[in-house]
């Protein structure tokens, strides 16, 4: 696999790669996709994602594109309920369908694990993964205060499997 993504950046408006699953051995290929997509202050260190690979419950999809990865999406499902700890898409690839396809695996993931819902939290600043998220039937279901490193707050979203099982 090549190392993130090829700096001949092409346009793109529908994400055509694929999205694999993938465990500790990818850890170093997270921190970079997750310090492309994050301010420095919100960036997680290798050591954290590999932990967090192998913990409980986890499952990560990596798309890829081209064999270069662009993106993934991390979830953890657990007694029934799952929640989407992390997701992210480099820049190039931002507004190509990637998030779209990172967020209905993540979907079909949580459902294969039994999960009735679905939690995330999303920065109130940021505007498009609010609106993705919207797109693809969360709904705002609490606000929590500061919850960033930068002091922003979070809108915890949720996905019900049951009303959404079409």
């Amino acid at each position: 696999m090549r190392p993130l993504y090829n700096p001949l950046v092409l346009v793109m408006t529908s994400f055509t790669g694929q999205i694999i699953p993938v465990g500790p051995d990818y850890a170093a290929v997270l921190a970079a996709l997750h310090a492309a997509s994050f301010a420095v202050a919100e960036q997680w260190p290798e050591a954290a994602l590999r932990d967090l690979v192998v913990s409980y419950g986890t499952i990560t999809g990596l798309a890829v594109w081209n064999d270069n990865p662009v993106g993934f999406v991390m979830l953890r499902c657990v007694a029934g309920e799952a929640e989407i700890l992390t997701l992210c898409v480099t820049p190039d690839f931002q507004k190509c369908g990637v998030g779209a396809q990172l967020v209905a695996w993540a979907i079909q993931q949580a459902k294969r694990s039994a999960a009735d819902v679905i939690f995330l939290e999303v920065s109130c600043k940021n505007k498009d993964a609010y609106t993705l998220y919207q797109k693809n039937k969360f709904v705002q279901s609490g606000l929590r205060k500061n919850y960033y490193p930068d002091g922003s707050d979070a809108f915890v979203m949720q996905y019900d499997s049951q009303k959404n099982s079409s």
